[in-house]
């Protein structure tokens, strides 16, 4: 019986330190996330940084949308700014905003640590933003990314040697109803189910004419064959409230 069980543990231990071969080819996206920060030449809290004075207007007019004792509440707004001024959020940049808004500079990392929309080091001048979230993998935004990656000539994370384009993998933008799509700065590019779609797109870029933004199939949201709600004209209020208000 013992002799039994010991062969019985023997196999069981074999079968665990038998190595397991996986047939399928599972591909390794690189990571741009970055957890903290190295000294670069073009990021180094060395290097100074303020608004310009457009910007500096922009900035008391964000901060006096907030109580004097929440003023840190804008945080965020302040750190889109710089960022929208020299391309990413920097050290130096982030330091500012800390004593602008007379916070502890951790705490302005750790806004910008969080948020995917900081860009912790310089991005390309078209910075492209591939959603592979559910519902954009469902509609195949691996091929996507695989386009995006062979017209670019770059991986994730990675800027191209002209710095016209980088790359970014990101979580949900929203666009669901529209998958699978990508962001390129500010503008949405949606419905991207063939490859020539997305090449198009930056090749348009590329040659200094880009593309309207939006769908590429549909007009908005609505279903391929038509909108099938909201088919009436919308209501005049003033059929329905009284003359004198």
């Amino acid at each position: 019986m013992f002799t039994s069980i010991r062969a019985s543990i023997g196999r069981v231990a074999n079968v665990y330190r038998t190595p397991i071969v996986v047939s399928r080819v599972i591909p390794v996206r690189g990571s741009h996330m970055i957890g903290v920060h190295r000294d670069t030449p073009e990021n180094n809290s060395e290097i100074p940084f303020e608004f310009t004075p457009e910007n500096e207007k922009r900035a008391a007019a964000i901060i006096q949308k907030y109580p004097p004792q929440y003023k840190k509440g804008a945080c965020m707004p302040l750190l889109d700014l710089a960022q929208r001024q020299i391309g990413f959020t920097s050290i130096s940049a982030m330091n500012y905003v800390a004593k602008k808004l007379d916070m502890p500079p951790m705490r302005v990392y750790e806004v910008a640590t969080f948020y995917t929309m900081y860009q912790r080091k310089p991005v390309g001048k078209y910075h492209v933003q591939v959603c592979t979230t559910t519902p954009c993998q469902l509609c195949n935004s691996d091929q996507v990314m695989e386009t995006v990656v062979k017209e670019l000539g770059i991986k994730p994370g990675e800027v191209t040697s002209d710095g016209l384009f980088s790359i970014e993998e990101v979580e949900c933008l929203g666009a669901c109803a529209n998958a699978p799509m990508i962001q390129i700065n500010d503008d949405y590019y949606e419905d991207l189910h063939e490859s020539n779609d997305v090449v198009k797109i930056l090749q348009g870029f590329k040659n200094g004419s880009p593309p309207p933004p939006g769908t590429t199939k549909r007009e908005d949201c609505e279903p391929y064959s038509g909108p099938k709600t909201l088919l009436d004209d919308p209501l005049d209020v003033r059929t329905v409230t009284r003359s004198d208000l």
